[in-house]
């Protein structure tokens, strides 16, 4: 039996590997191992796996299970659980993340906050609320400031908790 590098993906996965320029938003409800090659701007939101390639440019606010990086970042990174960056990575800019793993040669310039499990997980963001709910980011706002959604203030940003918000969806759905 061989022994595997703990960075290297399982060989039975199957990866969605995107190489061109790309501008916009991805997001993923379900889990997909995506890789990253190109350039790519904009919001990257995968559930599962996402890998930045040695050759990937990336400028995005990055949200998801597991992220591995090997290209350039610029934008802020929200991992649920492990965020790798290898020895080629070149990171600029936020880290929120449960597991942090820095290779020898990875360069991290900005701030790094480590949560508990999956609390990353758990909180959202007005716009990421927004996208969940399908509404503008200003609607949300208002619901919020008026009591109307479940949400808290956290250093002047209001805050999300997952759970909270589908108890909240499933109550609104029976009035």
């Amino acid at each position: 039996m061989g022994l595997r590098r703990r960075s290297e993906p399982e060989p039975e996965m199957k990866w969605l590997e995107v190489s061109a320029s790309m501008t916009g938003s991805l997001t993923f409800k379900d889990p997909v191992n995506l890789q990253i090659n190109g350039r790519f701007e904009g919001t990257l939101d995968a559930r599962g796996n996402l890998a930045i390639g040695p050759q990937a440019q990336v400028k995005a606010t990055i949200r998801g299970e597991a992220v591995r990086v090997a290209g350039t970042v610029e934008g802020s990174i929200t991992t649920s659980g492990r965020l790798e960056l290898l020895g080629t990575a070149r990171v600029t800019g936020k880290i929120v993340t449960a597991s942090l793993i820095v290779h020898e040669g990875a360069v991290l310039h900005g701030t790094c906050q480590m949560i508990e499990g999956s609390a990353a997980s758990d909180s959202m963001t007005v716009d990421e609320l927004a996208r969940y709910l399908e509404v503008d980011a200003a609607t949300v706002l208002e619901w919020a400031k008026a009591g109307r959604l479940p949400g808290r203030q956290d250093a002047g940003e209001w805050r999300f908790d997952r759970k909270r918000i589908e108890e909240w969806l499933a109550q609104e759905k029976i009035k």
